[in-house]
């Protein structure tokens, strides 16, 4: 059994990256492991200072809500993250999550996989091109980490457009069942 980390960082309660984090939960827990799905959108998490004193501490001097996410993604085992795509790239409460984890760098972390899932209004896979990327940039930091794999929920524009790309639906399903 792995210990599950689902961050859904989208502004918006419910939308199509958010459906695809519950399809992925859904799988990670038909195949008996532990999920834990935490959304941004009601949580404060103020721009990382670049003070860097986390280095040294392994704590934030801010304190807000990223500190007790940042501890959720040290223990776990398996991190996903669900976003959508804005201008081509990961949302902005996504980054400011990742810029947030700095105090992880020098820490003994237990996760070494970690997945993205994604939705864009565009219709190309390749929308999601620079949140991969993004995250790529910040997983390149810890060592023991990999990008497990992506779903790349396209050509949902709406509110629940998700639901009727039944071909992402079910391969973040499978992916959460194939950890």
């Amino acid at each position: 059994m792995k210990k599950v980390l689902i961050i859904s960082t989208s502004p918006r309660k419910g939308g199509n990256s958010e459906i695809l984090a519950d399809e992925f939960a859904a799988g990670a827990r038909e195949a008996g492991h532990e999920v834990e799905k935490v959304c941004l959108y009601d949580k404060t998490i103020n721009f990382c200072k670049g003070c860097l004193v986390c280095q040294k501490t392994q704590c934030c001097v801010i304190h807000d809500d990223a500190d007790a996410i940042m501890r959720k993604m040290k223990d776990a085992d398996v991190i996903v993250f669900a976003t959508p795509i804005y201008y081509y790239e990961m949302c902005g409460q996504m980054k400011t999550m990742l810029d947030r984890a700095n105090p992880l760098f020098p820490s003994e972390y237990a996760f070494r996989d970690i997945y993205l899932l994604a939705s864009a209004a565009e219709n190309e896979e390749s929308a999601v091109d620079g949140a991969v990327n993004g995250l790529k940039g910040w997983i390149a930091c810890f060592e023991k980490a990999r990008l497990k794999g992506v779903v790349r929920g396209v050509g949902a524009t709406d509110p629940g457009d998700i639901r009727h790309r039944p071909s992402a639906l079910e391969a973040a399903r499978v992916m959460g069942k194939n950890l």
